[in-house]
């Protein structure tokens, strides 16, 4: 709630009064915002000075605001007692040197504004209780009015209850942060998390520097790998440049937009980070060597203000004391400036002009946020000075008479796409790279700079929008995306309200992870000879066909069709060997780590991912085989079982879908192949590359091997995660909604021998209809060829993805291309104009049997969708709030255009309008809706294994925890889905539908069925 909402009542020193801070489990939230306090520090040091306090206990109160000197206590007022440094621990906390942090625990209180042994407000980490520097230094929330002498005198009572909150609240969040490995060792690791996350970029410059000055000593260039002496030989050219650009800046030489902006970082920093940043999204971006300049403009920018941030706050907290002297004359001077504006302020305050106010602490204010266009400008200017000053040169083969072949590394140029059919066209900008440059892509990955890599110590808890997850990198609770709708809801939310969501959250970063470096050593094995195993992509790209020597048109027709084949594949081999090398790069600089954590936050529809990009549990088989549970636990009788069953799983190839006890004897049966697959992985019979998911597979085969060559394989210790996934989950969820009996038995609701197949029972059912079509005359039903064509094709991988896609919105377009992927991957039709007709004609019986079998999911989705049209068509998104409290603000609006010249090109942003996209509205509303209630499960379900004393990790509708423990939590997931629509889901949407919209008229509640939900905690393959 912002201050301009909330009504302060006068403080009364002698009333009790409660304050819940922002790490202090509490339930309820401050009702003042992040701007208010920032505000209230502002003006209230800009008074004059007639409080009197300890001056050493505020010696560098005005650092981090840079306002003043002066207390804002009265002299009469003294309810707490004030702490010296060394009491507060920061002889321990502060940083030593430059890049020395010496403490653990609040490495961020040196600037903090109120310097006393309990601080207002604050968690013991920064200002306010500020969850991360980040939000210290980037809270960006719209001012608004404060009553300053009101606040003030609040802000005293409330000190007194927390000062003897202070010492229990350490003692916890010690106990709490510490988990299990020992304070000192959590200090030193949270001392190196810090680092990680301020001094990654300044680490990289360095190191350039350190190259750039041995070569210059030794006078021969460092035998470094390809890619990072194209680096170092791009780096002191670009800071060079940079450097001349700022000292123009600094002479006011140079009058540009982002003349302010690109002084406020050592060039070489800005150099490092244009350098890496470009080259990431030449690797990320999909499009073969080129990134869009928008992208790449934005992109940059945004890092190169992530930065500034940082690194003003740690030049604040790292200035050393120089001698007497020149500090007491600095000091001066600073305080005649401070003087002046102190008045200034003081008489505008007087007069009640706050708009003025605002106006002078927001130009002096360091953490006000750069405009999107000051981001995309600063970009801009820093890609173009990358393309002026890095150049290529390739290997010496040339004549040595021949001038050597100097080419720009990077090229900025246009390119053309087609819009519509109406042979409208759009330019956009590209930076492309030299084929040299893009050669060596693949292996830029262990030469990056990676943010947001996982976190040695626990993560933040979440307590706000921004506050939680890393300690200094900005961390958002949810992904928005630019949508303003949605921040506003978040933060609009009760503390209270969130606080399953945040509980949820912090379960998930609370879970600690290892990599398993025998299944890495394997990976790099088969990376090191090629790829092209375990569904490893291959190294090499396919040698393009030779022109024929012919002038054939239909020969030469048929092999630039093959030429453009090819390339399309070899980009497609690029990208993922990128994509490969960068998993690859994060596990090696992991894997002799004890363990680290993934902090996790949400999509707007409250799905939970790691913030961690790259390498984590949500990635591909690859990923899943790397990582496992830091945390070991011994197996017992059914931990042996249930490691077997999970083994069985992950072979799959219809193993999966035997009973439980089908599972056990298969694995079983294939004991010889486990012990070969891990005793000789490459060399032997590699059983386990047949899996579907052979990294896991391999993984697993390790863990119960060793399990079962132990003395006791019940008293083994495994890290393993097993998995318990849903059945068709999203299916799983209408089902309950609609209380519907025959969906609820084909997605495995209720008790059955052996596990439903839901994909097989739809395969069944095209079969039966493609059967009965091809009976037919084909003059009279043409579609009759199609259907004898497709008879031996129909099986349960052909519909499985459209089946499982139907719940969440996918149409006959989309069904038919499903499904001609998987007539074009068998090959059996060769003629790309029958396998396209086929595709059509299976879509739409596929589809036509799911709504035969799913008839009240049908009614289900239908009634959400007409919903949303009619609140679409009064141009307002549709929103909702989860059964968890999470706000959700469908985020679909039509774009506007924004033109920003930049010394680039001009670059053409998209803004949201007031105008939603109604048939969006529409056709997401059903899915997201889903995927809201999948999320709420997998939350509640997270929260309560927790208080089990269960490790427990969610990917959507896949529940991961140790072997030992899967019986109690497939106890739990089970009472949690029962308990999640025991309540009425839908007659509340529609209620607060009513509610928000009292003019529109909305259909009535869709049939349900007598399905008894409770038939779930007794179902063994609900999830399985």
């Amino acid at each position: 709630m912002s201050c301009g909402q909330t009504t302060l009542p006068p403080a009364n020193i002698s009333k009790e009064f409660t304050f819940h801070r922002p790490l202090i489990f509490h339930k309820n939230p401050s009702m003042i915002s992040t701007t208010a306090w920032r505000n209230l520090a502002k003006q209230a040091i800009s008074r004059k000075q007639r409080f009197h306090i300890n001056s050493q206990s505020f010696s560098r109160a005005y650092s981090l605001l840079g306002i003043c000197q002066e207390s804002v206590f009265p002299g009469n007022f003294k309810p707490f007692e004030l702490s010296s440094w060394s009491r507060l621990r920061f002889s321990e906390v502060g940083f030593r040197g430059k890049g020395a942090i010496s403490s653990p625990e609040d490495c961020m209180c040196k600037p903090s504004f109120w310097s006393v042994r309990n601080p207002i407000g604050f968690n013991g980490f920064c200002p306010k209780g500020y969850a991360s520097v980040a939000e210290a230094v980037s809270s960006t929330d719209v001012e608004e009015d404060v009553s300053v002498v009101d606040e003030v005198q609040e802000l005293l009572q409330q000190m007194s209850i927390e000062e003897k909150r202070e010492a229990q609240y350490k003692q916890r969040t010690r106990l709490n942060r510490a988990r299990g490995m020992g304070q000192g060792k959590y200090h030193m690791l949270k001392r190196r998390q810090i680092k990680i996350e301020t001094e990654a970029w300044e680490r990289a410059a360095k190191e350039y520097r350190e190259l750039m000055m041995d070569m210059c000593e030794q006078k021969l260039a460092p035998n470094l790998p390809y890619m990072k002496s194209l680096f170092l030989g791009w780096f002191e050219p670009l800071r060079n440049a940079i450097d001349k650009e700022q000292d123009l800046c600094r002479k006011g030489k140079n009058k540009a937009a982002y003349a302010p902006y690109i002084d406020q970082l050592p060039a070489d920093m800005m150099s490092v980070i244009t350098m890496h940043k470009l080259m990431g999204l030449l690797m990320t971006g999909g499009e073969h060597g080129t990134c869009r300049v928008v992208a790449a403009a934005c992109t940059i920018g945004e890092a190169i203000e992530q930065e500034v941030r940082i690194h003003k706050f740690l030049e604040m907290t790292r200035k050393k004391k120089v001698n007497k002297d020149q500090e007491n004359g600095e000091s001066d001077a600073a305080m005649k400036e401070q003087e002046k504006l102190n008045k200034k302020v003081t008489n505008l305050m007087k007069k009640q002009k706050l708009k003025a106010v605002r106006g002078i602490v927001s130009k002096h204010d360091a953490s006000k946020s750069w405009s999107l266009e000051a981001r995309a400008k600063v970009g801009s200017r820093l890609i173009e000075l990358l393309t002026q000053t890095a150049f290529i040169q390739p290997p010496a083969d040339q004549l040595a008479d021949g001038p050597p072949d100097i080419r720009p590394a990077f090229v900025h140029t246009f390119r053309t796409v087609a819009k519509d059919a109406k042979n409208a066209s759009r330019r956009y900008g590209v930076i492309e790279c030299d084929p040299l440059v893009l050669k060596g892509l693949e292996k830029t990955a262990r030469h990056m700079v990676i943010p947001y890599m996982p976190m040695l110590v626990p993560p933040l808890n979440w307590t706000g929008y921004d506050k939680g997850g890393y300690f200094f990198l900005p961390s958002y609770v949810m992904r928005i995306h630019g949508a303003r709708q949605q921040r506003e809801a978040i933060k609009r939310t009760p503390r209270e309200q969130l606080e399953p969501v945040f509980k949820a959250l912090d379960t998930l970063g609370n879970t600690r992870w290892r990599v398993n470096k025998r299944v890495l050593n394997v990976v790099d094995r088969i990376w090191a000879t090629g790829g092209r195993l375990a569904d490893l992509v291959d190294r090499n790209d396919v040698p393009l066909p030779e022109e024929p020597d012919t002038e054939d048109e239909t020969l030469l027709k048929k092999w630039k069709w093959k030429v453009k084949s090819v390339k399309k594949e070899n980009m497609e081999r690029h990208s993922q060997r990128c994509d490969i090398e960068l998993k690859l790069a994060v596990a090696r600089k992991m894997k002799d780590e004890e363990g680290f954590y993934y902090p996790h936050n949400l999509d707007f529809r409250g799905r939970a991912y790691p913030m961690h990009p790259y390498l984590n549990h949500l990635g591909s088989d690859l990923c899943r085989g790397i990582v496992e549970f830091q945390e070991g636990r011994p197996l017992g009788k059914s931990g042996l079982s249930w490691l077997k069953i999970h083994l069985a799983n992950l072979y799959a190839g219809g193993v999966d879908k035997l009973s439980l006890e089908g599972r056990i004897a298969f694995t079983e049966n294939h004991l010889d192949d486990i012990f070969d697959s891990v005793d000789k992985p490459l060399e032997g019979r590699r059983w386990w590359l047949k899996a579907e998911d052979p990294f896991q597979c391999l993984a697993v085969c390790i863990n119960l091997a060793e399990a079962l060559r132990s003395s006791s394989p019940e008293t083994f210790i495994s890290h393993i995660p097993v998995h318990q996934d849903g059945s068709c989950n999203g299916l799983q969820h209408y089902a309950a909604l609609g209380r519907d009996k025959l969906g609820a038995a084909s997605v495995n609701l209720v008790t059955g021998e052996k596990p439903a197949d839901v994909y097989s029972g739809i395969a069944v059912r095209v079969l039966e209809i493609m059967r009965r079509d091809a009976q037919k005359d084909p003059v009279v039903f043409p579609e009759a060829l199609r259907a004898k064509l497709l008879i031996n094709q129909v099986d349960r991988k052909l519909v499985k993805q459209t089946v499982m896609t139907s719940v969440y919105g996918v149409t006959y377009i989309g069904a038919r291309d499903q499904i001609k992927r998987r007539l074009k991957e068998r090959g059996s039709i060769s003629d790309d104009a029958e396998i396209f007709g086929c595709a059509c004609y299976a879509a739409k019986i596929t589809l036509t049997a799911l709504g035969e079998m799913f008839e009240a999911a049908r009614g289900i989705m239908s009634w959400l969708g007409e919903c949303a049209k009619i609140i679409a068509s009064e141009n307002q998104p549709v929103r909702w709030t989860t059964p968890l409290g999470l706000p959700v603000v469908q985020p679909y609006r039509k774009f506007g255009r924004h033109l920003i010249k930049t010394s680039l090109q001009v670059l053409t942003l998209q803004r949201e309008t007031e105008k939603v996209m109604v048939k969006r509205q529409r056709t997401a509303f059903p899915p997201n809706f889903v995927h809201s209630l999948d999320s709420s499960h997998m939350m509640m379900t997270a929260i309560a294994c927790k208080k089990a004393g269960l490790s427990f990790a969610g990917v959507h509708d896949s529940y991961w925890t140790h072997a030992c423990d899967v019986d109690e939590m497939n106890k739990i997931l089970r009472e949690k889905f029962v308990e999640l629509y025991e309540t009425p889901i839908l007659e509340n949407l529609l209620e607060s539908f009513q509610q928000s919209f009292p003019a529109l008229m909305f259909p009535p509640l869709p049939e349900r069925g007598d399905f008894d939900l409770r038939d779930v905690l007794e179902s063994p393959y609900f999830f399985n």
